[in-house]
């Protein structure tokens, strides 16, 4: 009986901390959100670029700090599109605006 009671006791201490949980969850700050958005992008191209172990790890570390390795020329995207859409991404991670971002486009989609 005593067992009983203090098995129920726990079960429903267990209970009130998560809903006290589930009412302090809030929602995410500028920062956290945009370094889940750089998280989010830098994964997909880690998987464009079939990386693995030791690999993977260094490209999400230097990734995520915002000194994305360039890719690599064998691996570079077919068609003008692709090629718009890797170098706009890059520029975004790099937080480029104005002539520093013309000036980056023009090189990144000439292929130098």
């Amino acid at each position: 009986m005593r067992t009983s009671f203090i098995l129920l006791a726990c079960a429903a201490g267990l209970l009130a901390m998560g809903a006290a949980q589930a009412q302090t969850t809030q929602a995410p700050s500028a920062a956290q959100a945009a370094q889940q958005e750089r998280m989010r992008v830098c994964n997909a191209e880690a998987g464009k670029r079939n990386l693995s172990g030791n690999n993977r790890r260094s490209f999400m570390s230097q990734c995520l700090s915002g000194r994305m390795p360039d890719a690599p020329a064998a691996a570079a995207p077919a068609t003008q599109q692709d090629r718009m859409r890797a170098c706009n991404t890059i520029a975004g991670q790099r937080n480029l605006s104005g002539d520093a971002r013309r000036t980056f486009m023009s090189t990144c989609l000439g292929g130098n």
